[in-house]
């Protein structure tokens, strides 16, 4: 029996997508990888149509990526939302996606491995981009093809990845808070070492120093994850005497539980504090008041991410492509003018 393109993945340790890139000698395909590949290929004698590799080759499986987590990550609709683009875009291509989580790196990696270990994905998309990830390495480090929603950490120029302009969104939210007469405007959002949130933070600060504000380090709460939120830090900022009148919030769950704070201290929203979110979800709806929010598309961000990933397994010699996008800002009614104003 001939050798295939799987049997060479498995034999590697690689995907059969990372088989064919070597092939065509991919620049994305680090070099320890391609000579990996290749000693395989010469030890079972695999000869590679260079022309081209028919796509039934592959396993037209996509490996979904969420974000390590005991619980939170699993009660966010915008992973949810961009899952339902994936999904939309892998029907249309008659692709199927599997989705990895796992409490800890660790255990998401292990997954990972077995799939590529028994040559059963073509590609992954990572949903999430944070500083110094194990995931995102071990990805780049085997030349394993993959895109990532969120912009890329590190090797950007390498790495196919999908995002929204967050630093401009945090922007633009922070000059229609500044516009409304907004002067003391604070920060609330999950760790720095996730790219979206400091990006949207970094947009703060620049709206803030347009205005010749900066942005203090006792207005600024953050958290590592979504179901970690600390009371004490935010009554600390909300009850200072010279309080925020309104805040910058990096996700709408997070704006739930400011909303939430707000009624315990007796402070009312807008009248005495304004919120602008993030992403445009059902927790901005149902809440009272709704939330003005930037909604960032998940549901694009899914779609473009299936089909930058669709079209890379297809055409291994694709160069690494950036999309943004679009963001807008929703405007309801959980801001107003400041007291003073």
């Amino acid at each position: 029996m001939a050798v295939t393109i799987k049997d060479v993945a498995a034999a590697a340790g690689v995907s059969p997508s990372t088989v064919s890139r070597t092939c065509k000698d991919s620049p994305s395909i680090s070099r320890e990888t391609k000579e990996r590949v290749r000693r395989v290929m010469a030890q079972l004698g695999y000869q590679p149509n260079l022309e081209t590799e028919p796509v039934e080759a592959f396993s037209k499986t996509i490996g979904i990526i969420l974000p390590s987590s005991q619980r939170d990550v699993y009660e966010n609709a915008f992973h949810l939302e961009i899952i339902r683009g994936i999904g939309q875009f892998c029907n249309q291509r008659q692709y199927v996606n599997t989705v990895i989580t796992g409490q800890d790196d660790a255990e998401v990696l292990d997954t990972i491995q077995s799939m590529v270990a028994n040559a059963q994905v073509d590609g992954f998309i990572l949903l999430y981009s944070k500083k110094d990830c194990p995931v995102a390495a071990y990805l780049r480090r085997e030349g394993l093809l993959h895109v990532i929603v969120g912009k890329a950490a590190q090797s950007a120029n390498q790495t196919i990845y999908i995002d929204n302009d967050n630093m401009l969104a945090g922007e633009e939210a922070t000059d229609y808070l500044y516009e409304m007469g907004h002067r003391r405007i604070a920060y609330f959002g999950v760790s720095n070492a996730m790219i979206f949130s400091a990006e949207r933070k970094r947009g703060c600060q620049m709206s803030l120093l347009k205005h010749g504000i900066t942005l203090r380090e006792e207005d600024c709460v953050e958290i590592d994850a979504l179901n970690d939120a600390d009371e004490s830090s935010l009554r600390t900022l909300l009850t200072a005497p010279d309080h925020p009148t309104a805040v910058l919030v990096s996700d709408d769950i997070l704006a739930v539980v400011l909303e939430q704070l707000c009624g315990k201290l007796g402070l009312r929203i807008p009248q005495d504090l304004s919120i602008v979110s993030f992403n445009n979800s059902l927790f901005s709806r149902i809440t009272s008041p709704q939330l003005t929010t930037v909604d960032v598309n998940p549901y694009q961000l899914g779609m473009e991410a299936a089909s930058q990933t669709i079209n890379h397994i297809e055409n291994p010699n694709l160069l690494a492509t950036k999309i943004i996008v679009p963001h807008r800002l929703i405007l309801r009614e959980s801001c107003c003018p400041p007291p003073e104003i």
